[in-house]
Parts: structure tokens; C-alpha cells; sequence
């Protein structure tokens, strides 16, 4: 899955879906979507705005939901229920551990959250 396709993806065809698997391209692309667009619209407030952060806080709202979808869709890939997201309000150890996750390789095969993302992709 290249950037567009996971951007694509996570922002229209799935972007309050957290049914299903994704793979871990697809987290990391928008997760570097997210990180590149509050970047440059931080910029762009410092130089309109000063402090305010007016364009980056609503560009971090409305991909709120879908980087909560995306998450938790990257967790049932790797066997484990959304539930498990909540581990991010335990200070470092909770976003250590599902950094962690996020990182590893998915359940090979069916899971009990849907079929293998990278089952259609030719090897």
C-alpha cells in the first residue's frame, strides 16, 4: 500500500470503520499523513496566527476519528481487540507497549477480525 492509497483509504472508504484489519503500511503512511499536516499547518499558524494553533487543531480533530479507526483496525490485525488503544492513557509503558504492537507483523491467515490484508497482494 503506497501514501495516497492509505490516506485514501483511512479519510473516505474507511473513516469511522474500525471493523476489519490494517496492514501496517497502511498505519504508518497516515500516520506520516497526520504527522506531515499538523506540521505544515503549524507553520502555516505561527505565521498567520502567532500561537494560536487554529488550522492544526482542526486538522487534528477531523483526522481524530479515522487515526482512532486506523489504530484500532492495526491492532485487530495483530489478534487483539480495539479495547486494547486505552493503554495509551498509561504514561510511557502504555505507548511503548502498543508502539510495540503497531511495529509487529500481522496474524498470518484469517483472524477472528477478518481476512489477511496481505492475502490479495502477489508476492
Amino acid at each position: 500500500m503506497d501514501f495516497q492509497t492509505a490516506v485514501r483509504t483511512c479519510l473516505q472508504e474507511k473513516y469511522a470503520t474500525i471493523a476489519g484489519r490494517a496492514r501496517r503500511s497502511e498505519y504508518w503512511w497516515f500516520a506520516l499523513f497526520a504527522l506531515i499536516g499538523n506540521g505544515v499547518l503549524g507553520i502555516i499558524d505561527a505565521i498567520l496566527f502567532g500561537d494560536a494553533q487554529i488550522l492544526s487543531g482542526l486538522f487534528s480533530l477531523a483526522i481524530l476519528l479515522p487515526s482512532i479507526c486506523v489504530a484500532g483496525r492495526r491492532m485487530h490485525d495483530t489478534g487483539r481487540s480495539a479495547w486494547w488503544l486505552l493503554l495509551c492513557f498509561i504514561p510511557l509503558i502504555g505507548i511503548l507497549v502498543l508502539l510495540w504492537w503497531f511495529i509487529q507483523k500481522g496474524t498470518d491467515g484469517r483472524n477472528e477480525y477478518g481476512p489477511d490484508p496481505l492475502a490479495d497482494q502477489p508476492a
